[in-house]
């Protein structure tokens, strides 16, 4: 039976999803230098209308439809086909075209979410091609397995809203990336904290819909993912704040950002499944050991740009781990890293991954032809 009050909800959380993608782009674009701003911002957006068309053709199938047990779904509604205004997702009462609509915007974060690793190292059409193979062969997979009826839901691994499907596999992807793309030439630091904010308050405000939309309807569930999506992220911000405090004496503003968006990646896979003490354990614990892992990366000289594997690798990890799914939440971050290096070999040999030295020192312009700011 058709639920309104639900249908209304979905239709929110989609939308509140959709707008993490420019919140993400808006983080990581004042995470750069200025000259490299529009190149880290585009990686999001193409996302945007790539991801869709590739929803639209495949990906909501392979995902959903068919495959109990299995890895892959099936093509029976490749091209929506047979999906109509009417259909029922019946748990939620929700319309199909709903349920629809909202995992696409995962699917269009995730792969973005990778693009702060390798930042002002990749040309635009390796960037493309890998956005393409990595959603066929990791996402999609990944979001069949745990959440259409695969393999590994029927083995009981519980992910709530994406510590595997999204952070992790996202997160370990980057590690690989960044070892095999190498270091930058030419390191730049943040040019616009006000920009970070804004994209951390953008992402921070979506993760609602991200984590107490996962419950697919208004319930108690709803409300408890809520406040506990809340409670986590001001933990591990406020702990981050502090421990780095600690170290360089002084309150680091985009520590404290840093912190919020690792205590949101840690709490994603549990957000309705634990008690709401939990939440400020899992926020507490997420703030010290991301940072620490960020400090980790640092001092083996990987060079992941905007931190991605600490926060969303080591966070979704963590937040799977913390939940006693261990086997589950390592073997897919294994795979992850291990497709994605081997892939950008692949790349390669059709076109150049990482780009020429000389534009490394300004990618907007050399790539793009454009510049974000023109004094």
């Amino acid at each position: 039976m058709f639920n309104a009050a639900n249908t209304g909800f979905m239709l929110l959380a989609a939308s509140l999803v959709m707008l993490m993608t420019p919140g993400l782009a808006f983080f990581y674009g004042g995470l750069v230098g200025r000259s490299n701003t529009l190149t880290i911002m585009i990686q999001s957006f193409a996302s945007m209308g790539i991801t869709t068309v590739m929803w639209w053709l495949v990906g909501y199938s392979l995902c959903f439809s068919g495959g109990a047990d299995g890895i892959y779904g099936n093509f029976d509604v490749a091209f929506l086909r047979g999906v109509s205004p009417g259909d029922l997702y019946a748990p939620s009462g929700i319309p199909l075209v709903v349920l629809i609509a909202y995992q696409m915007m995962f699917a269009i974060i995730t792969p973005a979410l990778i693009t702060g690793a390798f930042t002002n190292r990749v040309t635009f059409k390796a960037y493309l091609i890998f956005l393409v193979v990595w959603q066929l062969f990791v996402y999609y997979p990944f979001v069949h397995m745990i959440w259409g009826g695969g393999l590994l839901g029927t083995w009981g691994v519980r992910d709530f809203a994406g510590g595997i499907v999204v952070h992790a596999s996202a997160g370990w992807a980057a590690l690989a990336s960044v070892l095999y793309v190498g270091k930058r030439r030419i390191i730049d630091a943040p040019h616009n904290i006000p920009f970070i904010a804004l994209g951390v308050g953008l992402l921070w405000f979506g993760w609602y819909g991200f984590n107490a939309g996962s419950e697919l309807k208004v319930d108690d569930i709803t409300s408890q993912a809520f406040l506990n999506t809340d409670l986590a992220a001001s933990f591990a911000a406020v702990t981050w704040l502090f421990v780095e405090w600690w170290y360089a004496k002084k309150p680091h503003f985009v520590g404290l950002l840093t912190g919020a968006v690792a205590g949101l990646a840690t709490i994603t896979p549990a957000a309705g499944f634990v008690p709401i003490y939990a939440s400020v354990v899992i926020g507490v614990v997420s703030g010290a050991v991301c940072y620490y892992a960020v400090a980790l990366k640092n001092r083996l000289k990987w060079d992941d740009a905007l931190d991605v594997w600490g926060v969303h690798g080591i966070g979704g990890l963590l937040g799977i781990v913390l939940r006693k799914q261990l086997a589950a939440g390592f073997g897919c971050s294994i795979y992850a890293f291990l497709f994605t290096y081997a892939m950008l070999k692949v790349i390669d040999v059709i076109t150049p991954v990482r780009v020429g030295e000389e534009a490394e020192t300004g990618l907007d312009e050399a790539m793009h032809g454009e510049i974000a700011y023109d004094y």
